[in-house]
C-alpha cells in the first residue's frame, strides 16, 4: 500500500504562492536541476519525465518533517491543501534533500532571509483541482473541519481502511474533480448481471481457430498495429509499453526500440493484469490509454482483460480500445451484450478504434511530431454498445 502525503498552505500566503506559481505551474527543467542533484537521481528523472519539465517542492527540514520526508517513497500520493480546498495532486516520483537546491529554486521575496525548504520531492502527474479538503475528510473517516498543519501524512490504518472500499486515491479524486460517482469495490449489483428480457440473442461463444490465429497476414496485421500505436504514443507525448513477449517481434520487423523498460503504473493492481495489454501509454505513473487488438474471434478475451481491470480499479479514467477491423465493430458490439459485462457497464468504458482510423491518424502525423493526444483518439473511436 502506497502511502499519502498531504501539504498545508495557508490562504494568502504570498511567497508560497509565488514559489507554487515558478516550480509547481511553471515546472522547473531538469537542466535547471542537474548540477544541483546526484547523477543517478538525474537519470532516474530523465527516465520518468523524458524531457519534460518537473514540478517540484519542498518543506523545510525541522525533525519533524524529515521524519516524514523520510517515509515518502516512489508512487506514494502527494496533495496541496490551500485553506479548505485541494490545490493540486500528484506522485512522488523522487527526493532528494539539497539547501543548494532550494536557494536555486525558492528564493526569498525580500531578497534577505535564510529559510530553505531543503526537503525536495519531484511530483509525477501533477493535476490542479479545486475540490474542497472536506471530501477527503469524508473519504478517510476524518471530521469535516480536520485541520491541517504543515506537511503530514495519512495514518496507515486510515488509508487501509479507504483502500479497502476503493481502488485508487488519485482516480477517486479525479472523478470528484469531475462531478463524476465513484464506484467502491465489489459494489456492481448482482441483479445487473442477468440477460435483459428485451436483450437480442447473445452470441455463443467460439472455440478460437487456431490456424486463422496463426496466419501469417493475421500475425502481421497485429503486429503492424501494435507499432503504429506504439509509434503513435510517442509522438503523443507518452511513454509506450508493449508486453516483453512481443517487443522482440517489434524489433525484427520494425526496429521498434523505444519501449519502456520497467512497467510502473501507479495504480494498486498486480501488474500482470496490465502488463499483457497489447499496447499502453503511460504518463508518468499513470496509464493515458490501453489499446487491445483483435484480429481474430478473440474479441472476447480482450474485453475480458478490461473486465479485470473495471473489477480491480472501477474508479480509473484512461480510455480503453479494442483496435480491429471495421468490419468487426458489431462483433465488439454483440459481445458487449453478455450479461458480465452489461453489469460492469463496459459498453460506456470500452471505445472501438478501427484499423482504418488508426491508419488514418498515423498518415495524418507522418510528417509531424506534436498535436497528437489521447482526445483526438478517443474522438476518432466510437461506443458501440
Amino acid at each position: 500500500m502506497r502511502n499519502a502525503f498531504l501539504l498545508y498552505m495557508p490562504p494568502g500566503n504570498l511567497q508560497a504562492m509565488v514559489h507554487y506559481e515558478d516550480t509547481i505551474k511553471k515546472k522547473v527543467t531538469v537542466q535547471r536541476l542537474a548540477k544541483f542533484i546526484p547523477t543517478e537521481l538525474k537519470s532516474r528523472l530523465i527516465s520518468i519525465f523524458g524531457g519534460n519539465p518537473i514540478a517540484v517542492w519542498g518543506s523545510e527540514a525541522g525533525p519533524r518533517n524529515r521524519s516524514i520526508f523520510e517515509r515518502m517513497t516512489e508512487g506514494d500520493d502527494v496533495l496541496i491543501v490551500e485553506g479548505a480546498s485541494i490545490k493540486l495532486m500528484g506522485k512522488i516520483a523522487a527526493k532528494v534533500a539539497s539547501p543548494a537546491l532550494s536557494r536555486e529554486l525558492w528564493k526569498p521575496l525580500t531578497g534577505s532571509g535564510n529559510t530553505t525548504w531543503e526537503l525536495i520531492y519531484f511530483i509525477a502527474n501533477a493535476r490542479e483541482l479545486d475540490l474542497p479538503f472536506s471530501e477527503l475528510c469524508g473519504l478517510l473517516g476524518w471530521r469535516s473541519n480536520f485541520q491541517l498543519r504543515g506537511l503530514t501524512t495519512v495514518a496507515p490504518a486510515r488509508l487501509s481502511a479507504f483502500y479497502e472500499r476503493y481502488d485508487d486515491l488519485y482516480s477517486v479524486l479525479t472523478r470528484l474533480q469531475k462531478g463524476e460517482p465513484v464506484s467502491q469495490l465489489g459494489a456492481t449489483p448482482t441483479e445487473e448481471l442477468k440477460p435483459r428480457p428485451d436483450s437480442p440473442d447473445l452470441v455463443e461463444l467460439e472455440e478460437e481457430d487456431v490456424e486463422e490465429v496463426l496466419r501469417s497476414d493475421l500475425v502481421s496485421d497485429h503486429v503492424r498495429m501494435q507499432w503504429m500505436l506504439a509509434r503513435l504514443g510517442l509522438k503523443a507525448g507518452e511513454r509506450v509499453w508493449v508486453p516483453a513477449a512481443d517487443q522482440k517481434r517489434l524489433r525484427k520487423n520494425y526496429g521498434f526500440e523505444s519501449f519502456d523498460e520497467e512497467f510502473t503504473a501507479g495504480i494498486d493492481l498486480p501488474h500482470s493484469y496490465v502488463e499483457n495489454i497489447d499496447v499502453v501509454w503511460k504518463q508518468e505513473f499513470r496509464i493515458g490509454a490501453a489499446y487491445e487488438i483483435e484480429n481474430s474471434t478473440s474479441i472476447y478475451s480482450g474485453l475480458l482483460r478490461f473486465a479485470d481491470l473495471t473489477i480491480l480499479a472501477p474508479n480509473t479514467t484512461y480510455p480503453m480500445f479494442v483496435v480491429a477491423p471495421a468490419s468487426r465493430r458489431n462483433r465488439l458490439r454483440e459481445q458487449l451484450r453478455r450479461p458480465v459485462f452489461q453489469g460492469l457497464k463496459l459498453g460506456s468504458k470500452v471505445h472501438f478504434l478501427s484499423y482504418e482510423h488508426v491508419q488514418e491518424i498515423d498518415e495524418f502525423f507522418a510528417a509531424s511530431s506534436t498535436g497528437l493526444s489521447v482526445d483526438l483518439v478517443v474522438g476518432k473511436s466510437e461506443l458501440v454498445a
